[in-house]
């Protein structure tokens, strides 16, 4: 039976500060942006995109990221509790972010990069979207090497044994399920679908599918939140976050592929 390594949740310490492997994912997420990013504006051409624009465009992600992602654990997990305690919506160095929430963070500073730059909305999310599956890779990695998020007890020979569960429990390492299907795999496949121009929405269309086809999968292998539990159907809080994701994409791959919409500019 695996035991989980427990690593250590610090990766460097400089005096009083001390520098979490965490947040090194997320530096390693909005880098590895940047890097491919640069790639597509020279071998992509007809992206339209120029190093300035990539620049500005992670600015705003990042804020989208950080705000939508704490505001969403907020709203979609513990309102309640925060409601009573609304200061401690500031306290994000004690963990609790969604990636659902950070999202829509996402979609909604985009539109303002788009409005401010005069872009086509589409236009930017169909560049940015091949860029984010590696950096939600990262992400998992830090849940893992943090030792939570642990999944559903499983008697599979890769069983895990959390102990921040508390329970001797061989357990599903779920987040790197994760790591493999929202990560590594949506990555090829948006990659390789994005390598010649596509209608506008189109890869916008198959990173939500994609996505939250593999987000659901993997919630039966995840531990749902001790505090919510299984919800309606016996399904997790994140997969009925999941389920419209998968039900957008559908519908706008379907619009994009449209005769009136492929000729768009």
């Amino acid at each position: 039976m695996l035991v989980h390594p427990q690593f250590d949740p610090v990766a460097l310490q400089l005096g009083p500060v001390a520098i979490h492997w965490y947040g090194l994912m997320y530096l390693v997420a909005f880098t590895q942006v940047i890097l491919l990013g640069r790639w597509c504006i020279a071998n992509r051409p007809w992206s339209g995109w120029t190093l300035k624009m990539l620049d500005d465009a992670l600015f705003y992600g990042v804020l989208g990221t950080i705000l939508g992602g704490r505001l969403g654990y907020v709203l979609f997990y513990k309102p309640v509790e925060y409601l009573a305690h609304p200061l401690d919506i500031l306290k994000v160095w004690e963990g609790g972010m969604s990636f659902h929430g950070g999202f829509l963070g996402v979609i909604l500073a985009m539109a303002l990069f788009a409005y401010r730059n005069q872009l086509r909305w589409l236009a930017v999310t169909d560049f940015i979207a091949p860029l984010v599956p590696l950096g939600l890779a990262a992400g998992r990695l830090g849940n893992f090497i943090n030792g939570e998020l642990w999944g559903r007890a499983t008697n599979l020979p890769w069983g895990m044994i959390f102990p921040q569960a508390a329970d001797g429990i061989a357990r599903h390492p779920s987040q790197l399920y994760q790591f493999a299907g929202e990560g590594v795999l949506l990555f090829v496949v948006l990659w390789l679908y994005s390598r010649k121009p596509r209608p506008a929405g189109a890869v916008s269309g198959v990173f939500l599918i994609g996505y939250g086809s593999f987000r659901f999968l993997a919630e039966f292998a995840r531990e749902p939140d001790s505090f919510l539990g299984l919800l309606g159907l016996g399904l997790s809080m994140g997969q009925w976050l999941s389920l419209p994701m998968i039900v957008a994409g559908v519908l706008m791959l379907r619009w994009a592929q449209q005769p009136s919409t492929k000729q768009r500019p």
